[in-house]
């Protein structure tokens, strides 16, 4: 079981509360912090001082005071107004993943909210119920207001839930599980709503997925140089120890491993009139690596963010006092989501380079065009690289970054927005592109070999190439290879690509 207790969560952690249903529990020593700052709270509100968010409205009405006996019904009011996402639901996953970490950062103790409020969500997720959370509608400042307050909305019975693979009423939901929703008291419906939270899960998961990626473009890459008749001498250690970026010294690492015990290189080793393979080849270790040295700096700032308070008014407990600021600010994530978006992209670009070569009888090394066995009679991978393009082309228009966009709302008060939920959904949609462009490399890869045969590949190469033809089948003739591509695509996302020649990042 996962303690929850503020400290920062990794994106495999997340992942395994989001997908595997790890269970989870507020850590007994968050208890003492979480408590004293809703005493901070209630002693507020015993007083009738004016707090924001305690006792007055909200953005540009935080200037209307709220007498102590409507305090209740301000919160609840908050909720309700903000529940006005629009579009598809989140996944199941990534609802999880939200609910995950916002429960995590209100153990902190800054947010003055209840316990039992914060056990409710780690129930919700040990029993399976996950609000029904719309996707569009957070400008990411003042946090995830849309998204949040959906989530919010179940915990006090009301909204629809998924629970048991049925789309419920919540009410319905909580009573199935055996859950009773929770009244809401002074600044307890603020502290769900402010944060990062929705765009952190969304961005965080494709972020996990992006990570998996860059170790398969090695294998894909690999294999790809194989069938090509590429040389591995652009990844000798020299070189990239020469330009010392750790992770491009990490990929050429990889990129030999697979290639260990080569038949294919050693048949040609002697006779090659080549001094060197065009950059999609011979770059991997160049460009995979700094795709790698951008996920790792975005992880970072993801890990940070999984333990920071972020809504407002921050609740100080060694003074008592209560401090507005801008903590659900999301440019941080913004930021990072844009950057792996076009970091994604680039990995992308360079695979669809390397798929065009193993299809192009002007590049391939003497495959057959388009690596059909009758070019001509048969089309083979000529429109599997069409659909490559296609997805590349969607990834270009999207990689251009959100956080550079603003428009202000809340009648100007909220002036400067960080558009971080848009970075976080477009990248989700370039990952799974990502995953289907490495998918046809795959294939492309692994039918290129067939004609290199009986020579064999690397060690790593030819695992990888088993892999692939225990999901489909040579290419004897024409058949549609959009089953084919699913298939290694879901392979690709269960990590049966993932290398055993290296340990994860």
């Amino acid at each position: 079981m996962l303690q929850l207790d503020g400290r920062p969560l990794s994106l495999s952690q997340i992942a395994r509360v989001a997908h595997a249903r790890e269970a989870v529990e507020v850590a007994p020593s968050a208890h003492k912090a979480i408590h004293a700052a809703r005493r901070v709270v209630e002693e507020i509100v015993a007083r009738g001082d004016v707090t924001y968010g305690v006792s007055t409205g909200f953005g540009k009405l935080a200037d209307v005071h709220i007498p102590p006996e409507q305090t209740e019904q301000l919160q609840i009011n908050l909720v309700r107004s903000h529940s006005c996402g629009v579009g598809r639901p989140l996944s199941e996953p990534e609802v999880r993943a939200m609910m995950l970490l916002r429960a995590n950062v209100l153990t902190l103790g800054f947010s003055g909210i209840r316990l039992e409020v914060i056990q409710l969500l780690t129930e919700m997720l040990n029993r399976g119920v996950t609000p029904v959370v719309p996707e569009k509608g957070s400008v990411g400042a003042s946090g995830d207001l849309a998204p949040l307050a959906h989530l919010a909305l179940t915990l006090i019975g009301e909204g629809e839930a998924f629970f048991g693979g049925l789309r419920l009423t919540s009410a319905e939901a909580l009573r199935a599980s055996r859950l009773q929703p929770v009244t809401l008291l002074a600044k307890e419906g603020l502290a769900l709503l402010n944060g990062t939270q929705a765009m952190h899960a969304v961005g965080g998961l494709a972020l996990f997925q992006a990570k998996r990626l860059t170790r398969v473009a090695d294998v894909a890459g690999a294999m790809s140089l194989e069938a090509l008749k590429g040389t591995p001498v652009a990844f000798d250690e020299r070189i990239h120890r020469a330009r010392p970026h750790p992770a491009q010294i990490a990929v050429a690492a990889h990129l030999l491993t697979l290639l260990q015990e080569s038949e294919i290189r050693a048949s040609h080793i002697k006779d090659d009139p080549r001094v060197q393979d065009a950059y999609s080849l011979r770059c991997m270790p160049q460009v995979h690596g700094a795709v790698r040295g951008a996920l790792a700096h975005c992880e970072e700032i993801l890990a940070i963010e999984s333990g920071s308070a972020t809504d407002n008014p921050l609740v100080f407990t060694g003074n008592g006092d209560v401090l507005s600021g801008g903590n659900f600010h999301g440019a941080p994530l913004a930021l990072a989501f844009d950057y792996v978006a076009i970091a994604a992209t680039d990995l992308m670009s360079i695979s669809e380079r390397r798929i065009d070569r193993l299809t192009n009888p002007d590049l391939s090394e003497g495959l057959p065009a388009f690596l059909a066995q009758h070019p001509g009679m048969q089309s083979g991978f000529m429109i599997a690289h069409v659909a490559a393009v296609a997805l590349l082309n969607e990834a270009k228009i999207l990689a251009h970054p959100a956080s550079v966009d603003n428009l202000p709302t809340s009648a100007g008060k909220e002036d400067h927005v960080s558009m971080g939920m848009t970075g976080a959904l477009k990248l989700r949609t370039i990952v799974e592109n990502a995953e289907n462009v490495f998918a046809i490399e795959l294939l492309a890869g692994a039918e290129g070999l067939e004609f290199r045969r009986p020579l064999k590949a690397g060690r790593g190469v030819e695992r990888a190439y088993a892999t692939v033809r225990s999901l489909v089948p040579r290419l004897e003739e024409d058949r549609a290879l959009a089953p084919d591509i699913a298939h290694v695509a879901e392979a690709i996302r269960a990590g049966k690509f993932d290398s055993e020649d290296e340990e994860s990042l």
